[in-house]
């Protein structure tokens, strides 16, 4: 949540424009994806409270909060790529504008990419039939992302002519080239280390997915905020504003990745049976 708060907030504050737009486009997603995080808070919180026999429920609440919120995250991401309408400074489109055959393909594509982040997440830190069972779901859930990624990358070229020119026409294509290939080298060692049962690599490795499949995006949509209609400089605030917002990136973010990193340290290591969370 501190990073949904800091992103929203500082995309207001830098990106005003981008933001006036893209928040009335996407205001049936983002509703969404807030509900999916009140569910997996609570049932976090409430399942150790319950009786044995009622956790099923909390954790049913957990789990399709986890869904709901990721699912509207993608489809967010993908109604974003495809095209936001607007007419001079302002939304021009519908209220369903966001749900399209693309938006729902990302949507899907993001949960299996969390998936496989989290199913490798319990091979680093859990032992026995439990980290066994994650290296199965590993297995299904990194070609699942990888079947995911093969078809966001298809149909994006399709979205818009820019795009296909960015990616293929010369010699744009000397630039973007290294991107599939590191794509494809890091896919090499993630299987590796599945395969070796190397407990340490395969979630370091799929967030080295997720970060080249955000770049790749990236790329696609430079130096546009809102694709085909705002670019970057024309969304940014004044350069006072932005001035102002440095100093307090400049504090919160290092205070924010020490605390982050402090919480990494003290929960390092694999969790044991007899561990808990209270």
């Amino acid at each position: 949540e501190t990073w949904l708060v800091l992103g929203g907030g500082g995309m207001m504050a830098a990106f005003p424009l981008a933001y006036a737009v893209l928040m009335p486009a996407l205001y049936t997603p983002m509703i969404a994806m807030l509900i999916g995080l009140i569910f997996r808070g609570v049932a976090f919180e409430f399942r150790w409270r319950t009786t044995q026999s009622k956790r099923n429920r909390w954790d049913i609440a957990f789990a399709g909060g986890s869904w709901l919120a990721t699912l509207a995250q993608g489809i967010a991401l993908g109604a974003v790529l495809q095209g936001i309408h607007v007419e001079g400074r302002h939304y021009a489109g519908g209220w369903w504008d966001w749900l399209t055959p693309f938006s729902l393909l990302t949507g899907l594509a993001l949960v299996v990419g969390y998936a496989l982040l989290g199913a490798t997440w319990l091979v680093l830190k859990t032992e026995g039939e439990l980290r066994d069972k994650a290296y199965g779901l590993s297995w299904s859930l990194l070609f699942a992302m990888l079947g995911s990624i093969g078809a966001v990358s298809i149909a994006t070229p399709f979205l818009h002519i820019q795009y296909a020119q960015r990616w293929f026409a010369w010699p744009n294509v000397i630039l973007t080239a290294p991107v599939p290939i590191a794509v494809a080298a890091v896919t090499i060692l993630l299987l590796r280390s599945l395969a070796k049962r190397q407990d340490s690599q395969p979630f370091f490795l799929s967030l080295a997915l997720f970060v080249l499949s955000y770049a790749g995006l990236g790329i696609s949509m430079y130096p546009y905020i809102v694709p085909q209609s705002i670019t970057i400089w024309q969304a940014a605030s004044p350069e006072n504003s932005q001035i102002f917002m440095l100093f307090g990136v400049a504090v919160l973010v290092p205070l924010i990745l020490g605390y982050t990193a402090w919480a990494y340290w003290v929960f390092r290591g694999k969790v044991r049976p007899e561990s808990g969370y209270h």
